[in-house]
């Protein structure tokens, strides 16, 4: 006769809420003004605009940022391409809101990136600050 042990479950932790999510990409990825991005940008630094299509048809596009898709970062930005984006170039996050650039920003430091940051206020602090966009 065979024994069988009942399936014992092993206990999850429950899942982060979204003010605990942003407050962890946060300390990963603290925020910046968006005078500082726009800085960080002018010296030749990687700002990252993830925002759709349409945030960027309402709000306008920030010239000479990179801009992608949030949920597919693309391959330069993966550390195993052939010629990636180097793992300590400074970038600077930008989307609507926290609430789209911090899960992008957790993200690129999951892949190994050294110096990520988030725009606060988003591209619209970004509008609010005077500084440049295009339609």
């Amino acid at each position: 006769m065979t024994s069988t042990t009942p399936h014992q479950s092993t206990p999850t932790a429950p899942a982060p809420t979204d003010d605990e999510a942003l407050a962890a990409a946060r300390s990963l990825a603290p925020l910046v003004s968006p005078q500082d991005a726009a800085s960080h940008l002018a010296s030749g630094g990687l700002l990252l605009d993830v925002r759709s299509a349409a945030g960027r048809a309402t709000t306008g596009s920030i010239e000479g940022a990179r801009i992608t898709d949030r949920a597919d970062l693309g391959p330069e930005l993966d550390p195993a391409a052939t010629l990636p984006v180097s793992l300590d170039t400074p970038i600077v996050v930008v989307c609507g809101s926290e609430r789209g650039s911090g899960p992008v920003a957790a993200e690129l430091i999951a892949r190994g990136y050294t110096d990520v940051r988030q725009v606060e206020g988003g591209a619209p602090g970004w509008a609010a600050a005077g500084l440049p966009l295009t339609s």
